[in-house]
């Protein structure tokens, strides 16, 4: 069972309008996380039991910590948008299961939505071959450098043309005409729904990371379930997001509700 631990924040920055940067030195999580996988951050308000569920956007396992790349959405990460440098926070994780590295493809798509991109920064740092990071944005883009500094070629949609291609992500891998080996993917989930279609029509393999809404975390309650089926099979069950995800194949999420 995992134990919630007080983790120094080494630095909480403000990247964009209403998005932080926040990074934590907390060794435990840093030595076992994997791309994909999040944490839960806790509120020292009372009046805020929940924790919120923060993807890990980067780790670094020499330095013992990791990097959380949040939006202000609420009084919960209203609160963590107000730590400062050398306090701390209590930290449970890591959490879920995070993506399944295939090695053997040589040509790698990543496309991300909004705040479903900082997850596949880590990812990206682990992949083989070549990756083209598609990103999709209502306006103001971020995190692109990180991406560039891994040596990936960023491409950016934004819904008002002010930055990239003028329309969405799927528009733009269209306008591409994108082509890999598989397919890496983050976001709001009608983004990941046309996604998934799109490369189930160019028989592209998929993988996606949901964005259900959580509440415990650990998959005690259930309040993040989705349906899966197993590939080839009609029949669906209820799966916890947080716990037997937050990645899936694409072809096992039943995307019509």
């Amino acid at each position: 069972m995992k134990e919630i631990k007080n983790a120094l924040v080494v630095d909480n920055k403000l990247i964009s309008p209403n998005i932080y940067s926040m990074t934590l030195d907390i060794k435990d999580i840093a030595q076992k996380a994997k791309a994909g996988q999040f944490v839960n951050l806790y509120c020292k308000a009372e009046s805020r039991l929940l924790p919120r569920p923060i993807s890990i956007c980067e780790i670094d396992k020499e330095k013992g910590r990791i990097v959380l790349v949040y939006g202000v959405v609420g009084k919960g990460t209203e609160e963590f948008g107000n730590i400062k440098r050398g306090e701390s926070i209590e930290v449970l994780g890591p959490l879920g299961n995070g993506f399944m590295i295939d090695e053997t493809k040589r040509k790698n798509i990543i496309v991300g939505g909004g705040l479903g991109t900082p997850p596949l920064v880590e990812l990206v740092k682990h992949l083989k071959g070549e990756v083209d990071v598609y990103l999709g944005f209502r306006s103001q883009a971020m995190l692109i450098e990180e991406f560039e500094k891994i040596g990936a070629r960023v491409h950016i949609a934004t819904d008002d043309g002010l930055e990239g291609f003028k329309g969405n992500v799927l528009e733009l891998l269209k306008n591409n005409n994108a082509v890999g080996d598989i397919i890496y993917s983050c976001g709001p989930k009608p983004m990941l729904k046309a996604v998934a279609g799109w490369a189930k029509n160019n028989n592209i393999p998929m993988q996606v990371s949901l964005e259900e809404r959580m509440a415990c975390g650990i998959g005690a309650c259930v309040g993040c379930v989705c349906k899966v089926k197993e590939k080839d099979e009609q029949d669906w069950q209820h799966k916890k997001v947080c716990k037997d995800g937050p990645v899936f194949w694409s072809d096992e999420v039943v995307w019509d509700e």
